[in-house]
Order: C-alpha cells, then sequence, then structure tokens
C-alpha cells in the first residue's frame, strides 16, 4: 500500500469574538462581552454535556460544514447513521471516520464536583447523567455520537505537545490505512476548578486562560479528491524530542524557512541554526491554551497557507522545561485553496 498524502479539507473555531479561522492570526482577538460560541448549539442532550464538550461539538459543526461533510453526516442521521450511508455528495463510511481530541483540563469540573458530592455524601448520592461524563474521553465520545463517526477514537491529554500530538496521530492513522479521514479538536474551558488547578484568575491581567475550541478535518488525498474536496493545506513532518530546538530543527532540515512559525506559548524562538521567519505566539493572543495549542497553531496556520498561497507554516509546542517538545510542518496544498 503505497503512503498517503493527508490533507486538511476543513477548519472550525469556537472562540468568543472570533469571527473563524482566517481571524485567528488577523484581526482582533477574543472580545469581552462577545457571545459565547455554546450559544450556536441547539437540539436536546446538552443539558448534561460539559463545557468541554459543548464548545467541541460547535467547532466540530463548523469544521466539519467548511470540509464539505456535515451535510453528508446530517443526511445519513448522524447518531443512527448506518455504517457506508451516502447523504450529499459521495458516500462517507462513518467507520473509516475518526476522532482525535486534544485537552488536558477538558472535564476537570466534573471529577471535581464529583468527588466533592462522594466525600461529603458517598457514591450513591452521585448523578447517572453526570457520573460517565467524568472519563477522560467523554469529549470525543460525544462527537463521535453525535456525527455518526465510528472510526478510531482518541484522546490525548499529554501536557503542552498535545495539540501537535493529534494531528500528527490523526495523520498517522490515515497514513496507515486506518481511516479515511478525522475530525481533530482542541478545546481548553475556564471554569473555577479549571483555575484552581492551573492557577489562573477571573482578575488577571493580560489573555488569561484559553477558554474555547479549535478542530480541523484532515483527509487522505485520495479521499478527499474522490469527493471533489478542495485542500487547504498538507500535513508534513512531526517530530517530538526532549529538546525544543531538536525538534524545530528536525522538521525543518533539508527545507526552505517556513513563512510563519507558530511558537511555544510564552517562549523566544531558538535558534537552529536556520533563518528565523515572522514569529507568533497565540498564547499571548487567546490565553494559555494548553491542550488545544498545537489544534490552535494548525488551524490558524492552514488559514494562512490558504489566504496568502504560502509554502509552509511551523508549529511547535514545549519548552526546555516540560517533559518533552513537538514541531510540525503544515505545507502548501498541491492543489486548490479556498475559493
Amino acid at each position: 500500500m503505497r503512503a498517503q498524502d493527508v490533507v486538511i479539507t476543513g477548519l472550525g473555531t469556537a472562540l468568543a469574538g472570533v469571527a473563524g479561522p482566517d481571524a485567528l492570526l488577523r484581526g482582533p482577538g477574543p472580545a469581552a462581552g462577545a457571545d459565547d460560541p455554546v450559544s450556536r448549539l441547539r437540539g436536546p442532550g446538552l443539558r448534561y454535556k460539559d463545557r468541554a464538550t459543548k464548545l467541541a461539538l460547535s467547532a466540530a459543526r463548523e469544521a466539519l460544514a467548511d470540509a464539505g461533510l456535515l451535510a453528508a453526516l446530517d443526511a445519513a442521521g448522524g447518531a443512527g447513521a448506518p455504517d457506508g450511508a451516502a447523504g450529499a455528495g459521495a458516500p462517507v463510511d462513518s467507520r473509516r471516520f475518526g476522532v482525535v481530541v486534544s485537552t488536558n483540563w477538558g472535564n476537570v469540573d466534573t471529577v471535581c464536583e464529583t468527588t466533592a458530592t462522594i466525600r461529603r455524601a458517598g457514591y450513591t448520592a452521585t448523578s447517572p447523567m453526570l457520573l460517565p461524563n467524568t472519563a477522560s474521553n467523554v469529549t470525543a465520545s460525544w462527537l463521535a455520537i453525535t456525527h455518526g463517526l465510528r472510526g478510531a477514537n482518541v484522546t490525548l491529554c499529554n501536557g503542552p505537545t498535545s495539540g501537535l500530538d493529534a494531528v500528527h496521530w490523526a495523520r498517522t492513522l490515515i497514513a496507515a490505512g486506518r481511516l479515511d479521514r478525522a475530525l481533530v479538536v482542541g478545546v481548553e474551558p475556564v471554569n473555577e476548578p479549571v483555575r484552581h488547578v492551573v492557577g489562573g484568575s477571573a482578575e488577571e491581567e493580560g489573555p488569561g486562560l484559553f477558554d474555547g475550541a479549535v478542530a480541523l478535518v484532515a483527509e487522505s488525498s485520495d479521499a478527499a479528491a474522490e469527493r471533489g474536496a478542495r485542500a487547504l493545506a498538507r500535513i508534513g513532518r512531526y517530530a517530538r524530542r526532549s529538546d525544543p530546538d531538536a525538534a524545530v530543527a528536525s522538521v525543518r532540515e533539508g527545507g526552505a524557512a517556513p513563512a510563519l512559525w507558530c511558537v511555544p506559548e510564552g517562549t523566544a524562538p531558538g535558534a537552529d541554526g536556520a533563518e528565523s521567519p515572522p514569529t507568533h505566539d497565540l498564547g499571548l493572543r487567546f490565553g494559555r491554551s494548553s491542550g488545544a495549542l498545537g489544534v490552535l497553531q494548525c488551524v490558524a496556520g492552514t488559514a494562512e497557507l490558504a489566504r496568502a498561497g504560502h509554502a509552509s507554516v511551523l508549529a511547535s509546542a514545549g519548552s526546555a522545561d516540560d517533559d518533552a517538545s513537538a514541531a510540525l510542518l503544515l505545507l502548501a496544498a498541491s492543489a486548490g485553496g479556498r475559493p
């Protein structure tokens, strides 16, 4: 089996005051008092879902629509979709459509609430509706259930590299032939338990903590071409190293300087022996992003590739003080772009 190129065909955001992926590097940042993105959600079943899951559902729906897949999935019935059901356009095989989610703090509020209830009144006082939400994979599970995605279902809670790791594992699953396409979501909520664990406060100056979700749809180049989808970018080299400069140098080896570099939060880019492109610290713009960072970088970078026609964009996460660092290169799509 030949190795498959993996392309990005759809992008989505759920960030208050941010109009969409094209605004991540341009235009105003998050706006105080802007509409909460979870207000876009409609329908039954929302009451017992945590904030991270609601944010992820909002961003995922936007990414699936941007990729031209939402109508097919909705027509197939979402959670009730039969295997291989055909919707609007080409068939979408739900058995080969997976989900990869990155979040470090996603359901910490539910976990804290449940443990407090058990400590106070015993396990019989816990809610049967909320208890399943204490599982770390709850957000990925609800994304799969909502859209009828029956392929591999993965959640990464992997520290600062988690988002780039998620994009890498989606690419790996597709390139290995396990999936045709994957929905990748990076999400972090802000609530009192998260602030307690992370150390942020509602009154702190600056961007504070990231509260939102971003999503992308990754597909094999063959699957995208079969349904006539436009590719926004290709997922290129990925490296995970103990040293951030080594990770960056590994993905840049032998290549031209990228048009821009999304750097780790709060760190100046190190010297890797190559020309340094313009840098963007998205944590300064949107708040400390934790597990959402790598996906946020890839969504912003892909939007910029499609808008400006650059050859490549570099994303990196994790510092020398963390247990690991990761870097990933996004490349221009071989053809197509935003119409």
